[in-house]
């Protein structure tokens, strides 16, 4: 199987035309930022979520391109994990796949002073894919429960009720571990408890989501849940089910499903976390910019769905608040 790492790669190359096209030729001021003729040197440490990760990487790699005295580095330890990470000052910025816990996550970074703002940097359609030999097309949130309930025992798709096929192949079951965001996102939606699922019966992969394409595509009664963009990369090896949403209507995972809110529990939306104190250097801040500015090319290259024009302003106005000083989502509001 071709790693998500070697699909990077490539489409960085790719994306360097559009980096230079886009930044190459700011001499004037850059927005909200400051001067884009400025030195930059420094370091940025980032870490969490694997899934916002192949945004990230992209656009460190890019973002160096133009200033070669910066460097970016990107971490994977999941969502809880950078912000494990984050909440005692060790990164500047956290990438998570989910928000940041108000009960367990945010009181560590107020114990540390870690300021900081939510800024939403792509949209996501958490994808739950089976084998394509798998006749079932559509689940509903009940019948996904019966599968990943801490309390759920079956074994058999024939023991699920109400599928709108006829099947009974053995069940195999693959999640996320319990530091990723996707993990959080899909438990909270499908289970009604965020972190609660079955153990018994399960294959855990942790961050790494190329096990579950190779369980679920090597077992019939394969099942298994990521982020879009990884459905996207492995579509000729996968069947993505429909989701039955709160309208009653199946609903596929789609860009246009997840902008007009109707692929609904499992839309969601993807951030990154920066710091106030990192947002006071000029690489930091720079750097949040750039990113947010050229998330239409970076979540293209990556297979997320871009973020409306109200999304990416809304982040935009946000950097700039806590850079001038205005706090983190908390503090500022």
């Amino acid at each position: 199987m071709i790693s998500k790492k070697w699909l990077l790669a490539v489409g960085c190359s790719g994306l360097l035309a559009f980096g230079v096209a886009a930044c190459g030729d700011d001499d004037d001021d850059s927005g909200n930022g400051g001067s884009s003729d400025e030195e930059l040197s420094g370091s940025i440490a980032i870490d969490g979520s694997s899934t916002v990760a192949p945004l990230s990487e992209p656009a460190g790699e890019l973002f160096s391109g133009e200033h070669p005295d910066v460097q970016v580095s990107v971490g994977t330890s999941g969502t809880g994990g950078g912000f494990e990470k984050f909440c005692v000052g060790e990164t500047d910025i956290s990438d998570a796949s989910r928000q940041i816990d108000e009960e367990e996550e945010v009181p560590v970074c107020e114990e540390n002073g870690i300021e900081y703002e939510e800024l939403v940097v792509a949209n996501d359609a958490l994808t739950v894919v089976v084998h394509p030999d798998n006749p079932v097309t559509c689940m509903t949130v009940d019948q996904l429960n019966q599968i990943f309930d801490p309390k759920a025992t079956i074994t058999s798709w024939g023991d699920i009720d109400g599928l709108d096929a006829d099947f009974s192949e053995d069940l195999e079951i693959y999640s996320p571990g319990a530091d990723s965001g996707t993990f959080d996102y899909f438990t909270d939606a499908i289970n009604g408890e965020e972190g609660a699922q079955r153990t018994k019966d399960v294959n855990i992969v942790g961050e790494n989501d190329n096990q579950t394409v190779t369980g679920v595509a090597g077992s019939t009664g394969g099942i298994g849940y990521f982020g879009y963009s990884f459905f996207q990369e492995n579509q000729d090896q996968l069947k993505a089910l429909e989701i039955e949403n709160e309208d009653g209507d199946c609903v596929a995972p789609s860009a246009e499903a997840t902008q007009d809110g109707s692929y609904n529990p499992l839309g969601r939306q993807l951030y990154i976390y920066p710091s106030a104190e990192a947002l006071q250097r000029p690489e930091v801040i720079e750097f949040v910019n750039f990113y947010i500015e050229n998330s239409d090319e970076l979540t293209a290259q990556a297979g997320f769905i871009a973020m409306t024009d109200e999304q990416k302003q809304e982040s935009l106005d946000a950097t700039a608040a806590l850079a001038g000083g205005g706090g983190s989502g908390e503090a500022a509001e």
